[in-house]
């Protein structure tokens, strides 16, 4: 079966270190993507993401702009990122492990995710849908986002671990009636 990624209700943010005291957190925007998923057999699940780095929000325009720039992420030509799974392992209960490839600024690394899925239900329109969240951490110099500056009292203006959530909820496809006019 074929979900697709409900924009309205999903969340992809992150938090890195800030001159070694601080935590910034930000998130991004219109993130889309498929997941084949069978409730009954979530081991077999295949996840598709597409995430618009230019949709990224710190809440702060001047470092979002930074972000967007060759000195990180290289909107300009590298628009958008993606996270591709090759396997979901069961870890007990409702909790699992995604293992998939993200690709950032052309280069792909392998991400593990531990993610757990909140339930299946079937909306007031009748279509189902499900909820997952999802933890990982990434090495931002992994990527090849590199830019730093060093501080006076020792340390780095941004931390290399970079630590991702995810709040997802999908909307099965229905396959529209055979026949079916427009």
């Amino acid at each position: 079966m074929t979900w697709q990624i409900d924009k309205a209700h999903t969340d992809v943010s992150f938090s890195v270190r800030h001159m070694m005291v601080s935590t910034v957190r930000g998130h991004f925007k219109g993130v889309d993507g498929t997941l084949e998923f069978d409730p009954d057999n979530v081991t077999s699940a295949k996840l598709q993401v597409t995430i618009p780095v230019a949709s990224i929000d710190t809440r702060e325009e001047r470092r979002d702009g930074h972000l967007r720039s060759a000195d990180f992420f290289d909107v300009e030509n590298h628009p958008s990122m993606t996270y591709v799974s090759r396997a979901v392992r069961a870890l007990g209960g409702d909790r699992y492990r995604v293992e998939g490839d993200l690709t950032i600024r052309g280069q792909t690394r392998p991400v593990a995710l531990d993610a757990t899925l909140n339930g299946v239900q079937r909306g007031p329109t009748g279509g189902r849908s499900a909820g997952f969240e999802a933890t990982g951490v990434v090495s931002r110099k992994d990527f090849g986002l590199n830019w730093n500056v060093a501080l006076e009292s020792g340390g780095v203006l941004v931390g290399d671990e970079v630590k991702l959530t995810v709040d997802a909820e999908v909307m099965e496809v229905v396959p529209e009636p055979v026949g079916a006019t427009a």
